[in-house]
Parts: structure tokens; C-alpha cells; sequence
């Protein structure tokens, strides 16, 4: 991977009032694409409102790539149901990254981001210096479906041997 700058990861936090899609509630898991790069979470059973927590890792070598987080319902006997999706740059936080961020005070603000109908963005999303490293926290509101939203953490993970930012 000569070609990558870095490494971005997302922390998969939760989702919200996710449409139900068996009869009482859904059995959600989350993938993330990023150009030939696909990753998934666990599923989380019987939840419209499920609490993943984990960190998805994707190699970033054209930062111009669109990310797309999809939600499907696990179903054991059919096709998995979907439940959604969204879609989000990581444009603005590579800027925010570029601009470099020493001497700044836990908690800083660098950049917002404002949702607008170009983006998949539920409301403002802040970048900002926390415990020595700059995160992006976004709420995403899903398309093609009745309701539903994730919540999600992005990270830079610098690597010694990629060509960096």
C-alpha cells in the first residue's frame, strides 16, 4: 500500500429509532464501503436502538472517495432486510488535519461541518483536539428509509510507512 496516506477509524457508536423491519423490532448490523473496501459490524439482536461500539479501520489512500454506511436487518431464512443509508466526506477532516493542531487546548474546536441536503448529516458536526488527537463526531440520518439514524466517530491514525497527509 505505497500509496496510502493513513489510516481512518470509525468508531460505530449507535443507532437511533432504526426502522423495524421483523415484527416487533430488527436484528441491525452496519457496513461501511469505502471504494473496494468493505467492513462490518456484529449484529445486535431485537434492537431498533442498537449500541455497537466498535472501530471499523479502512486504509485511505484517495481521501476524495465517498464513505457509505449502510444498515441491514439479519434475517436467518430470507435475504437481509435493508435499513437504510448514508453517505459522508471525510474532506473537511483531512483539511482540519492538514492545518496540524499543536498548542491547542483539550476540547478545541477546529472546524464544523453544517448538515445541509448535499450531506447525510442529522445536525452540525464539530471537529475537535480531544486527548491529543483530532476527532470528528457526526450524526447521520439515514436514506431510502422511514427513519433511522447512527452515530459515529471519526479518527486519523498516522502510519510510519504510508506517504501521510
Amino acid at each position: 500500500m505505497e500509496n496510502m496516506l493513513g489510516l481512518l477509524r470509525i468508531h460505530i457508536q449507535r443507532g437511533v429509532n432504526l426502522a423495524v423491519r421483523d415484527m416487533r423490532s430488527s436484528d441491525p448490523y452496519l457496513i461501511v464501503r469505502m471504494g473496494k473496501q468493505k467492513l462490518k459490524t456484529r449484529v445486535v439482536k431485537k434492537s431498533v436502538n442498537p449500541e455497537w461500539n466498535e472501530k471499523l479501520t479502512l486504509s485511505i489512500a484517495d481521501p476524495n472517495l465517498p464513505i457509505l454506511v449502510s444498515v441491514y436487518d439479519k434475517d436467518t431464512f430470507s435475504f437481509d432486510d435493508k435499513m437504510g443509508d448514508a453517505e459522508f466526506e471525510i474532506g473537511p477532516f483531512i483539511k482540519a488535519l492538514k492545518m496540524g493542531f499543536q498548542g491547542l487546548e483539550d476540547g478545541a474546536i477546529i472546524s464544523n461541518v453544517q448538515a445541509n441536503k448535499q450531506n447525510c448529516l442529522a445536525e452540525e458536526s464539530c471537529i475537535i483536539y480531544s486527548e491529543g488527537k483530532l476527532v470528528q463526531n457526526m450524526v447521520l440520518r439515514l436514506r431510502n428509509v422511514e427513519c433511522g439514524e447512527v452515530e459515529l466517530q471519526l479518527q486519523w491514525i498516522d502510519v510510519p510507512s504510508s506517504r501521510g497527509l
